[in-house]
C-alpha cells in the first residue's frame, strides 16, 4: 500500500507541475500578446513619398473595376475621400464634398471602406451624392495602403497621383477654402 501510495503522490505531484507550467505558459502568451501594440500603420518604402498608389477597385454601382490612374488623368484635381455610411462625421462633411463638386476642374472620387452596399447606397440616397466615382473598398486594404488611418479621410491630388493635401477627419470651411485656392491657382 505505501508504494501505491507513493506512486499516487509523485504522480499527483507530476500533473500539478505539468498544469503549473501550462498555466504559465498561458499566462505569458496572453500576457505578450496583451501589451503588444495593435496599431497599424501603413510601411512606405520612402518616407519623402507624396505621390498617391495607385490601384484598382470595384465601382458600387457597377462593380466594375475602376484604376484610379485611369480615372485621375483626365482631371487637373481630384480629391480621394474615404467615408463609410457608418461614419457620423462623413455625414457632416457630405455637404462641403458636394459643395465641392462645383469646381470644374475637380472631381471627387469616393472610397466606401468596410461599409456593405445597401447601406452605402442608402446613404448616398439619403445625403447626396458628391462623388464621380464611387469606389469600394470591402477590407479596408486599399484605404490603409493609401496611408489612411481611418474615415473621413481626403487626399486632393493633382493629375500626376501628387498628394497636395491630406486631410485626417472631417473636412471643414477652412478645408474647403484651402482646397478651392489650390485647385483656382
Amino acid at each position: 500500500m505505501g508504494v501505491l501510495l507513493r506512486f499516487l503522490v509523485k504522480k499527483k505531484i507530476t500533473y500539478s507541475f505539468l498544469i503549473l507550467v501550462f498555466f504559465v505558459f498561458c499566462f505569458l502568451v496572453f500576457n505578450k500578446a496583451l501589451i503588444k501594440d495593435k496599431i497599424y500603420s501603413p510601411e512606405f518604402k520612402n518616407e519623402k513619398t507624396t505621390y498617391l498608389t495607385d490601384f484598382s477597385l470595384p465601382e458600387l454601382y457597377s462593380s466594375n473595376y475602376i484604376k484610379l490612374s485611369e480615372v485621375i488623368e483626365n482631371e487637373d484635381f481630384s480629391i480621394v475621400n474615404i467615408w463609410a455610411s457608418w461614419c457620423v462625421p462623413c455625414r457632416e462633411e457630405n455637404d462641403l464634398l458636394k459643395s465641392l463638386s462645383s469646381l470644374s476642374s475637380l472631381q471627387i472620387i469616393g472610397i466606401n471602406y468596410k461599409d456593405r452596399k445597401k447601406n452605402s447606397i442608402k446613404f448616398l440616397n439619403d445625403y447626396g451624392n458628391p462623388f464621380i466615382y464611387n469606389l469600394v473598398d470591402k477590407d479596408g486594404t486599399e484605404s490603409i495602403n493609401l496611408g489612411a488611418y481611418g474615415v473621413p479621410e481626403t487626399f486632393l491630388i493633382n493629375k500626376n497621383r501628387k498628394i497636395l493635401l491630406k486631410i485626417i477627419g472631417p473636412i471643414n470651411d477652412n478645408d474647403v477654402k484651402h482646397i478651392r485656392e489650390i485647385v483656382n491657382g
